[in-house]
């Protein structure tokens, strides 16, 4: 039995390589993300141009478009983000540590990993940041017809302002 118990053992520590799988495909959704969203970035940027030629009435309506777009590349950076951290996090917990960010003394403590805690910590800490960005981005297209309306729209801010307090508070 012992023999036995030897080698389902090494196949249970060998099962985590599994996790390369996860690992792996999230690095390459951050590096598409970052792309597409560098990509839409250079176009915001070559469109900018004609908001220097428009009317007034034109400049209005291209300059929310271009704060939406912007705050929109700002959440495709922030997702692109949650992936490599995720993507880090997991080889660090499963595979082994990161020599290289070790080596070069350039670890960033954003990166430092110690549990499955701590990984959903920090995700949920950019997955916030994603959901407020988003509701900034809504609310730049959002007509209001009447008083509730702006009710709704102050209570949505309330309840961005406390999500946002409680999630400083949970890392003190």
């Amino acid at each position: 039995m012992n023999g036995l118990e030897k080698y389902f053992e090494k196949l249970l520590w060998s099962s985590r390589l599994m996790v390369l799988a996860a690992v792996v495909s999230s690095l390459l959704l951050s590096l598409m993300l970052f792309v597409i969203t560098a990509v839409d970035v250079a176009g915001l940027i070559a469109h900018a141009g004609d908001y220097i030629g428009a009317s007034a009435e034109a400049k209005r309506v291209l300059k929310i478009e271009l704060v939406a777009h912007t705050v929109g590349a700002i959440d495709g950076f922030l997702l692109a983000t949650i992936l490599l951290i995720f993507a880090l996090g997991l080889y660090e917990l499963f595979i082994s540590e990161i020599d290289a960010a070790k080596d070069s003394g350039q670890s960033s403590k954003v990166l430092v990993i110690n549990s499955l805690d701590d990984l959903k910590s920090k995700l949920a800490k950019v997955i916030l940041m994603i959901l407020v960005v988003t509701f900034f981005e809504v609310s730049l297209s959002m007509t209001f017809t009447g008083a509730l309306d702006l009710v709704y729209f102050a209570l949505g801010i309330l309840m961005v302002s406390l999500a946002l307090y409680f999630g400083s508070k949970s890392s003190h």
